[in-house]
């Protein structure tokens, strides 16, 4: 993130009080949704943040699922696969990033972001996932003809101006509705352990895959295609990137830190596949603010420890300066 004073500290023009990392940049209010919900969602994630009305927070997005995105503040732009988008008090379907998508936002702004678990779109009634990598679409455009209406009358019932922890429990409710709408039926188990094998080491081979778990190659590829909108492999590369993404960020696991390095081959190859991802070198990504993506980066990372049972969901996370509240409700 580059801005006009090029700084997203806690005491800069950037301030939240949902959290910050331990060098001072704005994190989110990020849960595992209720049990209810856990086959098809992965992430829940409120951001509220406050900044000068003419500051301009230049950053971007790379998320390996994909993620509807209600933006109550904010005068929003993204260049994206199908051109540049201006976006402001709407509800958006943002599809997978296969690298990072540039995004910009003018002044304060606030989210509600619920990211879905691969293979969940051929259950909820959305474009098939290929269609829409590097995308946004405009919610109405899926789920305007839903009981719940319009993009207009979601952003009326999240209420803006009420709390984040709200705004969680009301995408909750929302979400039990629309699936029970369409009839429950929950992604391939085969896609859900493939998923917490990439947590686990995306640098695994598929030929261990299917004989761990018992699969043909032909039916995994053709499954993960489906859920992904990727190959296999494509999938690995990306987890392995937004690993390392995370840890530079400081929004990862110190522990692993090595281990993260080592799954390449030398540190020319690391700077060749991270610079793929996020067009720029692993030292310019450490030393360039860019609070969007770390909170991005963030809410994957907290689910994947939660995955991989190495934290325990509500407590706090070992890279965060403060932590709020989970609990509370509205």
């Amino acid at each position: 993130m580059a801005s006009e004073n090029n700084s997203s500290t806690q005491d800069g023009p950037l301030r939240t009080a949902l959290g910050h990392t331990r060098l001072g940049e704005p994190l989110s209010l990020n849960r595992a949704p209720v049990d209810e919900l856990s086959p098809w969602i992965a992430r829940i994630y409120a951001t509220d943040v406050e900044a000068d009305p003419n500051h301009v927070t230049r950053c971007g997005f790379c998320a390996d699922t994909p993620v509807l995105r209600i933006l109550f503040k904010g005068q929003w732009t993204a260049e994206t696969r199908d051109g540049y988008g201006r976006y402001k008090n709407c509800a958006l379907f943002f599809g997978p990033q296969t690298r990072k998508m540039p995004i910009s936002v003018k002044g304060s702004f606030a989210t509600l972001e619920v990211a879905l678990k691969p293979g969940a779109l051929a259950n909820l009634q959305a474009p098939k996932v290929t269609e829409t990598l590097d995308r946004i679409i405009l919610y109405d455009h899926i789920y305007g003809n839903f009981p719940w209406g319009t993009s207009a009358q979601l952003i009326e019932w999240f209420d803006p101006n009420g709390p984040p922890e709200r705004w969680i429990r009301v995408a909750e409710k929302l979400i039990i509705q629309l699936i029970g709408l369409l009839g429950n039926a929950k992604p391939d188990p085969i896609i859900g352990e493939f998923d917490r094998a990439a947590f686990a080491d995306p640098n695994m081979t598929i030929g261990d895959f299917v004989h761990d778990y018992g699969v043909e190659t032909r039916r995994l590829e053709r499954l993960v295609k489906r859920a992904y909108g990727q190959t296999p492999k494509q999938v690995l590369r990306r987890a392995r990137a937004l690993d390392m993404a995370a840890q530079l960020r400081g929004v990862g696991d110190e522990e692993e830190g090595e281990e993260l390095a080592l799954r390449y081959y030398d540190q020319s190859h690391m700077i060749r596949e991270f610079t793929a991802f996020f067009g720029m070198t692993p030292k310019q990504f450490v030393k360039t603010p860019q609070p969007l993506m770390t909170m991005t980066l963030e809410a994957r990372q907290a689910r994947r420890l939660e995955v991989l049972g190495r934290h325990e969901p509500g407590n706090a996370l070992p890279w965060r300066n403060e932590e709020p509240n989970l609990a509370e409700g509205a």
